[in-house]
């Protein structure tokens, strides 16, 4: 089959192995990838033939994926976009379904997670609510990335923000996010 035919599909995401072997195994299950370590290379690749699908990483060398994904859908506005992130929070899932992505996964995330995020049409009703409150440790990541993202990813005037040392911030941040 010609790659013509298949579902074009863009993966941004600057963990270059980790890039590869979900490309590969999105290949071998139909679609033609194209892939990309950095939004400006992103951007470079969809002018000439913007892809029917995204699968856009959050954390991109610094960079935010969550910038891309109005410029993709500004491109093609029918582009199914799911964003990837080792670094979930409730603010960041929030802000990317509500600048268009169709899916929020956290990693991670196996081929046929991500295709079945992609999927989707809708919500599922039968998922059960989680009773149990967040912990105060997840509670602080999830304020701390709020206020950063308000702050434009500026680690100093978050810092500010929250009245801490901009050191403490920076190594909160360089910890794995908090378990609910």
């Amino acid at each position: 089959m010609s790659t013509a035919a298949l579902p074009s599909l863009l993966l941004v995401d600057d963990d270059a192995t980790f890039c590869q072997v979900l490309g590969l195994a999105l290949s071998r299950r139909g679609f033609d990838v194209h892939t990309a370590y950095r939004s400006a290379t992103a951007l470079q690749l969809v002018q000439t033939k913007p892809p029917e699908y995204a699968v856009v990483d959050l954390n991109l060398a610094g960079d935010s994926g969550l910038g891309l994904i109005a410029e993709l859908l500004a491109l093609d506005p029918a582009i199914r976009i799911v964003v990837l992130t080792g670094y979930a929070s409730i603010a960041t899932a929030v802000e990317a379904i509500k600048l268009g992505a169709v899916n929020y996964l956290a990693k991670p995330a196996d081929a046929d997670q991500v295709l079945a995020a992609l999927a989707a049409t809708g919500g599922d009703p039968t998922i059960p609510v989680n009773v149990r409150p967040l912990s105060i440790g997840r509670l602080e990541w999830e304020h701390i990335q709020r206020v950063l993202r308000e702050n434009g990813g500026n680690i100093s005037a978050t810092a500010r923000q929250l009245g801490m040392h901009r050191r403490t911030l920076q190594r909160k941040l360089a910890k794995r996010p908090v378990k609910f």
